[in-house]
């Protein structure tokens, strides 16, 4: 028994995939490395965004409470 054909074709594409001109493998790494540097910055400007929010209907509670306060209501 002699490997079969489809052993063949497997080798052939690890082969071009691995050794394949201008460097796949880096420029694949590269762009995973990019969108991973872009997904934790979204994650950051989410928090940063719920911050925000958080803080903004305490200052329009305090101000409407103050607002109050001067009319004596």
């Amino acid at each position: 028994m002699g490997p079969h054909w489809s052993i063949f074709v497997i080798v052939g594409i690890l082969v071009l995939v691995l050794f394949g001109g201008r460097g796949r493998i880096s420029a694949m790494m590269g762009d995973f490395a990019k969108g991973i540097t872009a997904f934790r910055k979204g994650l950051k400007d989410d928090s940063k965004d719920e911050d925000a929010a958080e803080e903004r209907p305490a200052a329009s509670i305090s101000a409407e409470t103050r607002e109050d306060e001067r009319t004596g209501s």
